[in-house]
Order: C-alpha cells, then sequence, then structure tokens
C-alpha cells in the first residue's frame, strides 16, 4: 500500500517485523514516549493498577510509578481539567476517557481552557495534552458506549483531531501527538482494537497480525498530523474515511471490484485537503463514510470541502454514507452501522451518473 506520508517515518521493510494489535501498538507509543520524555504523564479512570478497561496502559504503572501512572476519579470534568494545568506548567499530560461518551463533562475544560490557553496568554502558555478515548460502535455497546462525537471537536479551534486506523499508525500518530505542542484529541476506534473489520458482522473476526498494517517498529517513529495514507489507488472513484470505516469499504470495493481511491484521512484536523484535491480532480467522483450521524458529521465539511475546491472536475454529486441522526440502537446495531449494504448503494449510484 502507498501512502502520502513524510520519509521521518522510517519505511516497514527495514525495521525487525514485529507485529502488533493496535492495544499494544498504543501501550508502546505511551512507553516510547514515557521512556524518552520525563514530563509524560498517564492518567485516567483505571488506567494504573488494571491498566485501562482495554488494556491499552498495562505494565505502565509498574513500570514507571504511580506518580506518572495514576488512577483518577470519576470525574472526566476533573480529569480534563487537571491535565490543561499539568500542561500549563510544563508537563505532558496523556489523559485517557475511558469511553468517548463520557467526555462531554470535560467540554468546557476543552473548549474554554485547552484550545483557548495558546491564544488568550499570547502563547506565554500552552496545553501540550493529548486526550485518548475509545469511539465508535460495532461491539454492541448501545447509546451510551457506542457514540462518535469526532465532530464536535473538529469545530473548536485549537484542538487537533487524530482518529489512526492501523497499529502502525496508531503508534506513529500517538508518538506525534503526544509531542505536539497543541492539545489533541486522540480517538481510537475499539471495534478494530484487536483486528480489522470487514463489515460483515456474520464473519469471522480476524486478528491484527494476519496483516502487514501490524508490522510495528521498536523505538521511536512519529507519523505527521496532518498527512492522509492512500490505502488503495484507483481512479473511478475517491472515498474518504477514516477509523474502522477504511476497512469497510476496502472490503466492498474488493468485493464490488471497484478500482477506488480510498484515503484514511489519520487526522481530521489538520486535514490532507491537498491529497483530496489532487484525488478527486482524477477520479472527478467523491464517497464519504463515516459512523457517526449524519447531520453535521464531519462528512458535511468534507462534501462541502471537495463541492468548493473540485466543482468543475467532479462528474457526480457527492455521496455520504453515514450513521442515522437517532442514538446508537442496541438490538439494531447492524441497521444503524454504515455496513456494506449501503457503502454498495452508494457506489452503484455514484458510479452510475
Amino acid at each position: 500500500m502507498s501512502e502520502t506520508q513524510t520519509k521521518d517515518a522510517p519505511e516497514k521493510e527495514q525495521d525487525v517485523e514485529r507485529r502488533l494489535n493496535m492495544i499494544e501498538a498504543i501501550n508502546d507509543a505511551l512507553d516510547v514516549s514515557m521512556a524518552k520524555d520525563p514530563d509524560v504523564v498517564v492518567m485516567g479512570e483505571d488506567v494504573g493498577y488494571f491498566g485501562g478497561v482495554f488494556r491499552c496502559t498495562a505494565g505502565l504503572q509498574d513500570k514507571y510509578g504511580k506518580t506518572r501512572v495514576f488512577d483518577t476519579p470519576i470525574s472526566e470534568c476533573g480529569i480534563i481539567a487537571v491535565a490543561v494545568g499539568m500542561g500549563a506548567y510544563g508537563l505532558r499530560p496523556v489523559p485517557e476517557i475511558q469511553f468517548a461518551d463520557y467526555i462531554y463533562p470535560g467540554l468546557d475544560q476543552l473548549i474554554s481552557e485547552a484550545a483557548r490557553l495558546r491564544y488568550r496568554s499570547a502563547g506565554e502558555y500552552i496545553a501540550p495534552m493529548t486526550v485518548r478515548s475509545p469511539f465508535g460502535g460495532g461491539i454492541f455497546g448501545g447509546q451510551t458506549h457506542s457514540q462518535s462525537p469526532e465532530a464536535i471537536f473538529t469545530h473548536v479551534s485549537g484542538l487537533k483531531t487524530v482518529i489512526p486506523s492501523t497499529p502502525y499508525d496508531a503508534k506513529g500518530l500517538l508518538i506525534s501527538a503526544i509531542e505536539d505542542n497543541d492539545p489533541v484529541i486522540f480517538f481510537e476506534p475499539k471495534r478494530i482494537y484487536n483486528g480489522p473489520f470487514s463489515g460483515y458482522y456474520d464473519k469471522p473476526a480476524q486478528p491484527w497480525k494476519r496483516f502487514d498494517e501490524s508490522v510495528v517498529p521498536e523505538g521511536h517513529y512519529s507519523i505527521p498530523l496532518g498527512k492522509a495514507r492512500r490505502v488503495t489507488e484507483g481512479d473511478r472513484v475517491t472515498i474518504l474515511a477514516y477509523g474502522t470505516m477504511v476497512h469497510v469499504v476496502e472490503e466492498v470495493c474488493k468485493q464490488k471490484g471497484v478500482e477506488a481511491d480510498i484515503l484514511d484521512l489519520r487526522t481530521l484536523v489538520p486535514l490532507d485537503i491537498e491529497a483530496i484535491e489532487a484525488s478527486v480532480e482524477r477520479t472527478g467522483r467523491c464517497l464519504i463514510v463515516h459512523e457517526a450521524t449524519r447531520t453535521s458529521g464531519f462528512g458535511a465539511e468534507l462534501s462541502a470541502l471537495v463541492t468548493e475546491r473540485c466543482f468543475y472536475h467532479l462528474e457526480a454529486p457527492v455521496e455520504r454514507v453515514t450513521g442515522f441522526d437517532t442514538p446508537y440502537p442496541h438490538s439494531l446495531e447492524w441497521a444503524y452501522f454504515p455496513g456494506p449494504i449501503r457503502i454498495g448503494e452508494a457506489l452503484d449510484k455514484i458510479l452510475a451518473e
């Protein structure tokens, strides 16, 4: 697979092959960052003794001690507020919000404090914090454990929003986020923690270690924020996706024999608009897929950008396949999830234009 990333990230072929799932890659990124910089601090509900609800922080407290990896009360507002203060005083906190569904109590601190601190202090203070949080559905978590709130944060000037889709990217992007001097929201698609998801929920799960994207080099490497990854190259349609949906659209295109230019956005803010423009100008068609609700979802912004910048190259209207404007249903999980049927129908429609 080719990708639009800078030469700073090492080529996989040059490193000793080591295959990790996304949980292990995130844990490795935290370990590498904490070993490199003593100011990196990990905090959150159950991240210390238990190693996190998904085990992403397992073993870190034993290695770095309770002052650098510590459990917090169940208070998302307090977790974010403390992290803002830590960042202002020179630390690099990595708070975990156990599920993205519970990040809302911390919105005021993220929006009014973390995102504004550099601006309101004329650069005297910064908030170099990375908020990690599992998000998305596909695990029968229902309305309180399946939400995708990424669009809320892309609307806030001063915040960066990052969403990996592979173990290799998860480690490289998380290291970049921790080293960034601005606050970063790092959403982790929990449906693909242990392996990619094709969207066919009735088929056996596949472990990451069967896929090349699970090859994760040891030690430090980073992937620049704001650089998309080309998953497959084609000239019939551009597909913009991120997180779990990258794997779903790839499988649908494979099943239908569609030669699509699939771009994994990786970061929503900053956005690799140059890669998007170049792709759409070449294919003349654009399909946007995300799991979040449709109205005011990030797909709406992508659709507007593509229309504004590539209008005279478009041969068909921009199409979107998204979640519905309802709470995430527990009993109708796969009706809500933007699966192969709805994506296939959208592809048929846009290619028929």
